[in-house]
């Protein structure tokens, strides 16, 4: 089993609070977000941007596994994850998230793309923790 953690502090209201996060790596630390930051353009990060960074992240290494389980490697995969957050409930939640890749991989026919592609997006443990969302994917290859 593998454990990675983030961290969060926050003081104030939700309005006029503020807090930071912090990943175990220290890619993150002590990185600022806000109520500006969510819902407005604030200066700083946010739980659903870094979702999407997550997800993006996740899809493309699994994609990149499932190439290599076909036989092909990437010159390049560009992943961009875009995370839906809607009022719902009385509340707010992650409703969707699409997923717009680009990709070059020499030799590649569409087909055994587009199928590498949909077991990563099905298979990628993000896609999985988020599976009461709507998961959308856009797969371009490029030439």
């Amino acid at each position: 089993m593998i454990n990675r953690t983030g961290s969060a502090v926050w003081s104030g209201g939700l309005k006029d609070g503020k807090g930071t996060v912090s990943t175990q790596s220290g890619a993150l630390k002590d990185t600022q977000y806000g109520f500006k930051t969510r819902f407005e353009d604030g200066a700083g990060t946010n739980p659903e941007e870094l979702i999407a960074a997550a997800h993006a992240g996740c899809f493309t290494m699994a994609l990149s596994a499932q190439l290599g389980e076909a036989g092909m490697t990437a010159t390049r995969l560009e992943t961009t994850a875009t995370v839906s957050l809607d009022k719902a409930d009385g509340g707010f939640a992650i409703t969707a998230v699409h997923l717009a890749l680009v990709a070059s991989i020499p030799g590649a026919t569409e087909e055994a793309f587009q199928a590498a592609a949909l077991k990563a997006k099905e298979g990628c443990p993000v896609s999985k923790l988020l599976k009461g969302a709507n998961i959308t994917m856009d797969a371009k290859l490029q030439a």
